[in-house]
């Protein structure tokens, strides 16, 4: 298992680009994949949960973190991303370019209450259907080639 060191700051990279963490949320239910969407906060966009790296904490277990305040995930995190997409932002001082880490983050649980439960409806479907609710064709493609056995690795 490869533990990833924390991310202490987020600076831009050579392409402008900021850095955030995101989490593949998924399960099977009677023998079929289902991963979790959410809604943003704003345009009510589906996406998956992601934030900003955090203090002290390995990539994988910010992307966790996300997934429980934006969705109410309990579950375990992959130590390797999946892949990256990029997308924008928008930020108080305008839009703002984003390079997002993807985690599988195997759900062992849903809460009813978490601290975005009133902002935010999720979503269990497909990886098909999942690719066809999204806006990005690159978290798209990344679901879609999606496999369990290969991201327990």
């Amino acid at each position: 298992m490869t533990t990833q060191t924390p991310i202490t700051r987020n600076p831009a990279d050579k392409a402008g680009q900021r850095l955030q963490l995101a989490a593949l949320c998924w399960r099977r239910k009677a023998g079929r994949l289902q991963v979790l969407l959410v809604t943003s906060r704003g345009r009510k966009r589906w996406i998956v949960p992601k934030g900003w790296p955090m203090a002290g904490k390995p990539p994988q277990e910010s992307a966790l973190v996300e997934a429980w305040e934006e969705a109410g995930v309990q579950g375990k995190a992959g130590a390797e991303p999946l892949g990256s997409y990029s997308y924008t932002k928008a930020g108080p001082k305008g839009p703002i370019a984003c390079l997002a880490l993807l985690y599988p983050v195997k759900v062992k649980a849903l809460a009813k209450h978490y601290p975005e439960a009133g902002q935010r409806q999720r979503r269990w479907c497909s990886p098909k259907k999942a690719a066809g609710l999204l806006d990005n064709a690159d978290l798209a493609r990344l679901i879609l080639h999606f496999d369990p056995k290969s991201a327990a690795r």
